[in-house]
């Protein structure tokens, strides 16, 4: 049996893809900031497959390679890391931005992902083999009003996914991307500070994304035939056609 090791797992797409790497019987490790609900997980989820909890923050850098290190002999071997805690602070433009929300969404949607990365790849070199999968967001290819900063973050994340498929080839381990559109998960309410009417009103009018439809994709990402990396996917719903074009008639 594989392991796989997902950040943000406590909710939207990272919970989805642990229940859903579940039915593929793949062990877990799971990483979040929120302790009971990832005891919560556990408890739902190891009665299928085995399940490994690990409570930090991506930005606490020596919080990640100590949490990482004190893996069990069991749950050392990890074939799949999904980095995908990430969040989006404010809507401003540039002009007006908050310091400590540009501050946050560099230190989470990038460098929480590279030093998860740096715990975990040694891990995959040494084997000769993985399956690195980064979610970025069409943020990541395209820029719209007010998004700056965190459109930066994505785009670099969608760079450094691009970077690891060139260093990590001669590893044999693959990587991918996949960048969503509209996704309904607690992402808007992160965004808005929780302000939950103005959230709930992006995902008015239309069909968004679910955290299932992205999980289901993510699973089958990695169960491909391993000559088989999928290295660049954008996913949108139906009614979206890039970051500000949304069919509300559908």
């Amino acid at each position: 049996m594989k392991t796989a090791l997902i950040t943000g797992a406590t909710s939207g797409i990272g919970k989805s893809t642990a229940y859903e790497f579940s039915k593929h019987n793949i062990n877990l490790i799971l990483c979040g900031r929120r302790q009971e609900r990832l005891d919560q997980l556990q408890s739902e989820l190891n009665k299928t497959v085995k399940v490994h909890t690990l409570c930090f923050d991506v930005r606490n850098k020596e919080s990640v390679f100590k949490s990482i290190d004190t893996l069990p002999q069991e749950f050392a071997s990890i074939d799949i890391l999904v980095n995908n805690a990430g969040n989006a602070h404010g809507l401003d433009p540039i002009q007006t931005g908050s310091l400590d929300d540009w501050d946050a969404m560099l230190d989470i949607n990038v460098k929480g992902l590279l030093y998860v990365s740096k715990a975990v790849i040694p891990k995959m070199i040494s084997q000769k083999s993985g399956h690195i999968i980064n979610i970025g967001s069409i943020a990541g290819k395209e820029v719209y009003p007010n998004g700056n900063v965190y459109c930066a973050s994505k785009h670099a994340v969608d760079a450094i996914n691009k970077g690891m498929q060139i260093d990590l080839n001669q590893y044999g381990i693959r990587v991918g991307a996949i960048h969503p559109g509209l996704v309904a998960t607690e992402f808007s309410n992160v965004r808005f500070k929780g302000d939950d009417k103005r959230a709930d009103t992006v995902y008015d009018g239309f069909d968004p994304l679910r955290p299932e439809d992205i999980a289901d994709i993510i699973a089958f990402v990695v169960t491909r035939p391993y000559h088989v990396n999928i290295a660049d996917l954008v996913v949108f719903p139906t009614a979206q056609a890039n970051s500000t074009i949304v069919n509300k008639s559908l």
